[in-house]
């Protein structure tokens, strides 16, 4: 079974085009979304493009914030939602299970299996992470949440895989990043035209589009920075 998992998209419908190309030449049988399809400029129009190609959704903190707003941003997301759409992300589950051949029991998850929200990053302390996956039965968990790639697996714990993200990377390189999983874990990351993505995201008033998009994209924001930040917020 070959396994597409594409992950913090945050409505950049540009960035998620181009990756379903890439996915489709890689002829998977299943694309599941790892949550943060949500919380950004064409959130609705990702949903709908990613339920077209049958993809399995699971929930990220983004999707509980936008519905459940309490910034500005938030509002701003959650006003532009439809009925069907948000009945749709309020039935996501917080993960999805699969037995994949080659890698074993895998469990697909956005921050953590226990926790949407929670922090692991390529540098944390190996008890930090056994601490974040404790008590799950998998060999394989794949997340995403800080928007960076990466493959550890800790000592007592399981393979721990980073799959990026295809909306906001923090890889300091241009690209939609996403993981194909077959009998092992690629990474991928898919070139599209940023400048004209950057123009069409701007141009929907998504408040805090100045302050996340052109660095991410424009890969200015590198790996070593965002690991940092989320360190900081571990509280490391």
């Amino acid at each position: 079974m070959r396994v597409a998992a594409l992950y913090d998209v945050h409505g950049n419908l540009p960035a998620l085009e181009a990756a379903l190309e890439d996915v489709d030449r890689a002829d998977v049988d299943e694309i599941v979304v790892g949550g943060d399809v949500l919380w950004g400029p064409f959130q609705v129009e990702c949903v709908a493009r990613l339920r077209a190609v049958g993809a399995t959704f699971l929930r990220g903190n983004c999707e509980r914030n936008v519905l459940r707003p309490e910034s500005d941003t938030d509002r701003w997301c959650s006003a532009r939602l439809d009925d069907e759409t948000r009945a749709l992300v309020a039935g996501w589950p917080l993960t999805v299970a699969r037995e994949l051949d080659g890698l074993g029991a895998v469990v697909f998850c956005h921050a953590t299996p226990s926790d949407d929200e929670g922090i692991v990053t390529r540098v944390s302390p190996d008890e930090a992470v056994r601490a974040a996956l404790a008590g799950v039965d998998a060999d394989v968990v794949v997340c995403g949440h800080t928007h960076v790639q990466f493959d550890r697996t800790p000592p007592g714990a399981p393979r721990l895989v980073n799959a990026g993200s295809v909306g906001l990377p923090y890889e300091g390189r241009p690209g939609a990043h996403w993981a194909l999983l077959v009998d092992d874990v690629e990474h991928r990351r898919t070139a599209y035209d940023v400048d004209r993505a950057l123009a069409e995201l701007e141009a929907t008033g998504f408040p805090p589009f100045a302050d996340l998009f052109p660095g991410a994209l424009r890969g200015r924001t590198t790996a070593d920075e965002a690991t940092a930040h989320f360190e900081s917020q571990r509280g490391a």
